[in-house]
């Protein structure tokens, strides 16, 4: 019994030692309790306010679309609102598909207006992230696709979800050397393309962008390059077109890469330069003559693809037969006959005529047209003896072993 009442007074007495120090503190026990609740709700990471600056980039939620802004639950103290003027850059149908519950990134313009909301933007928002993606396709060599949206004097103007790009006309390769007013037409019938490009310069400080759809281009071509030359194999024939000509051959694209087609490989005929037979544009039928990987070039050839017109000249032709031709280049000691295409015969100097001729230029000029006999045929080395001499029949066998033999050596 005594033991139970010591115990009451030991309780009694801890109770209002507790109430004499909160007392003492200045502090009631509803007072210490709803302390105790603002630290947990403090703690609380949800209800960790963000303390935001103009620039910042955030994720936020869309509370309500109205028709003249946007509510957007960014973490603040209140919600923050895009108006009208910050979300030009959104189409009709952009703005139709937001909806309350979902993500949008905004960009702080004002951290607090006068009813303490944050003034968002979308606009700066998608240009702050078209910068940030513009600057990773910079350093990785990325290439990007745009739309043409204007052109001034010096190239085009394209639009990158905000940014304001542009391409110079020296890098755009549709775009000619011509006048300026060609220039200035070509440009105009771009705007509205969409061009793959490759970022040049970038500075973000000056707003500055410049892109260039030529090393985009080139890029891509060397990826096609690449993946062309280790599927190509030595006599394949492929279609291609021809990409530009020089004077020792023709550049011909034959499906991602340019192959060389040499002077000599144009024709079966005497070419004396590729223009004769060919130019930008034409679609031509190429055979593969051999590929060097490590070089990254391709030899080409465009008479292989047609029939050899010596494997059959002697189905054609025979001694002592009248034939027309076209004189194609005159030598000292003779001139050379076009029969037909790729078929070429001699007229030697001794056999242009009956009377004693000094030079073969005091006879013919170069695309004079003649006629000749045929005094000799050897199909394996590719030559045709041709006379303008009035001589019988039966002195053409003579001759003919006599005069090849001579313009063998002259040549």
């Amino acid at each position: 019994m005594e033991q139970q009442e010591q115990a009451a007074t030991n309780h009694q007495q801890t109770n209002a030692a507790q109430s004499f120090g909160d007392a003492a503190n200045g502090q009631s026990a509803d007072q210490r309790d709803d302390r105790e609740l603002m630290e947990q709700f403090l703690a609380n990471p949800a209800h960790d306010y963000r303390n935001l600056q103009y620039g910042d980039t955030v994720d936020g939620i869309i509370m309500r679309v109205g028709r003249d802004e946007i509510l957007v639950d960014i973490g603040a103290k209140a919600e923050g609102v895009v108006p009208a003027r910050e979300m030009q850059s959104l189409s009709d149908d952009d703005r139709a598909a937001l909806k309350p519950g979902d993500p949008l990134l905004v960009f702080v313009v004002q951290s607090e207006d006068k009813e303490g909301r944050a003034t968002l933007s979308i606009d700066r928002a998608r240009q702050e992230k078209s910068w940030r993606r513009l600057q990773q396709c910079y350093e990785t060599g990325e290439i990007i696709e745009a739309k043409v949206i204007n052109y001034n004097k010096g190239g085009l103007l394209v639009n990158l979800d905000g940014v304001r790009g542009f391409v110079p006309s020296s890098q755009v390769s549709g775009i000619g050397r011509g006048s300026e007013a060609q220039k200035q037409s070509e440009m105009a019938r771009m705007v509205g393309q969409t061009l793959a490009l490759k970022v040049i310069e970038i500075n973000r400080n000056r707003n500055r962008l410049i892109l260039s759809e030529r090393q985009a281009a080139m890029d891509v071509r060397e990826g096609r390059k690449g993946e062309l030359l280790s599927a190509l194999k030595e006599g394949d024939v492929r279609e291609g077109v021809v990409t530009s000509v020089c004077d020792f051959g023709a550049f011909v694209d034959i499906g991602g890469a340019d192959g060389l087609v040499h002077l000599s490989e144009l024709s079966w005929s005497r070419v004396k330069h590729p223009s004769e037979i060919l130019k930008p544009g034409d679609k031509v039928q190429v055979y593969v003559l051999s590929i060097d990987n490590e070089r990254k070039r391709i030899a080409l050839s465009l008479k292989r693809t047609q029939h050899e017109p010596w494997a059959t000249v002697g189905e054609r032709y025979h001694i002592g037969q009248m034939v027309e031709g076209v004189v194609t280049q005159l030598a000292p000691f003779g001139a050379f006959v076009r029969i037909e295409d790729g078929v070429e015969g001699l007229i030697h100097v001794s056999e242009m005529g009956d009377g004693r001729v000094q030079h073969p230029r005091d006879v013919l000029q170069e695309g004079d047209v003649v006629q000749a006999r045929i005094i000799r045929i050897d199909p394996a080395r590719k030559r045709i003896g041709l006379s303008m001499r009035q001589s019988s029949d039966d002195q053409i066998a003579h001759q003919s072993s006599d005069k090849e033999e001579e313009s063998d050596a002259d040549e």
